[in-house]
């Protein structure tokens, strides 16, 4: 859904050339993984996969396992487009691994992934930074789920997990915290973070290299903006560019592009915001900066750049031409 736009229209030296030189010519692309994010990485990298090859890349597909170092070895590839979300493919366990292979990569690098994908030590750098975000607190899910540990409502959530993983809210008058955090089943760390709940708007941004793209704004019918909103069909409305005033949006601009530069991020992000309209003093907070925003049929960045006149395939281009060690 378009909204009218106060953001500005695409410039010519954000537009890669589909007819670039290329640095690499044959590219692994890495999906999958075992996180709790698997089957959206396996979306993502079948995505990027197709429309690097329809570009005249060299690419195979790979299917991180436990084995990926050696079926890197083995495939020998020019550059590493990395697809994987959450867990070992966003948290700078793969950027180290392709550091010792010596395998230029995308997006982040290690400590940039680290720190992005340990909210605690993020809102760390954010509030170094100067970039508002909500108070909060670690502590252990057995804590969590004894009784409040802060005044309702506030939120819980997986301090090293995305896509909404394992995220709850404690409303304003309910009696207890949810029992799922001590259910035996649970696999998404010890340590949840606790943050006061943020009424108001969900925004987004998506940051290219040194520039944020424009703000969306998202609405669902579902409780929040969780995994069923961000990849069910329908799951959600994207409305881009954001129907906001002027200084507002470009707040929110300001603020993705510094905390993109303040965790270290290189090539694609996508910093998530909540927008309280009734909160004089902060109406903006950041909520997180994921440093392997999503490629599917549903993403936010791949579309924020299409508004912006990159094509999908063309973004993919640039991601793989951005490629490096040592980032």
């Amino acid at each position: 859904m378009n909204a009218p736009s106060n953001q500005q229209p695409a410039t010519s030296n954000l537009t890669p050339k589909t007819s670039m030189n290329k640095k690499f010519k044959r590219v692994a692309v890495l999906k999958g993984g075992w996180s709790p994010e698997r089957e959206v990485s396996l979306v993502s990298g079948a995505a990027a996969a197709h429309a690097l090859a329809e570009l005249g890349y060299d690419v195979v597909e790979i299917d991180a396992g436990r084995d990926v170092a050696a079926r890197l070895i083995d495939a020998k590839p020019d550059a590493v487009f990395n697809a994987l979300h959450g867990q070992w493919g966003e948290d700078g366990c793969v950027q180290g691994l392709l550091e010792v292979l010596n395998i230029p990569y995308t997006h982040s690098g290690v400590l940039a992934s680290a720190l992005a994908m340990d909210k605690q030590r993020a809102k760390a750098v954010f509030e170094e930074a100067g970039i508002p975000s909500p108070p909060g607190k670690i502590v252990s899910r057995i804590e969590a789920a004894g009784g409040h540990v802060m005044t309702p409502p506030y939120v819980i959530k997986p301090n090293a997990q995305g896509s909404s993983v394992g995220v709850y809210i404690v409303r304003k008058g309910d009696n207890r915290s949810p029992s799922e955090l001590t259910s035996k089943e649970w696999s998404l760390g010890e340590d949840v973070l606790v943050e006061k709940f943020i009424p108001g708007r969900e925004l987004t941004v998506a940051v290219m290299g040194d520039r944020a793209l424009c703000v969306t704004e998202i609405t669902t019918a579902l409780a929040f903006y969780d995994y069923e909103a961000k990849y069910a069909e329908g799951g959600s409305e994207h409305i881009l560019p954001a129907d906001l005033p002027d200084d507002v949006t470009a707040r929110c601009l300001d603020l993705a592009l510094r905390a993109h530069l303040a965790l270290g991020c290189r090539g694609l992000s996508r910093a998530d915001f909540r927008y309280d309209a009734s909160d004089p003093a902060e109406q903006l907070y950041c909520l997180e900066v994921n440093t392997q925003p999503g490629l599917t049929p549903t993403s936010l960045a791949p579309e924020q750049a299409a508004h912006l006149g990159v094509s999908f395939a063309e973004l993919c281009a640039w991601l793989v031409e951005d490629a490096s060690c040592q980032r």
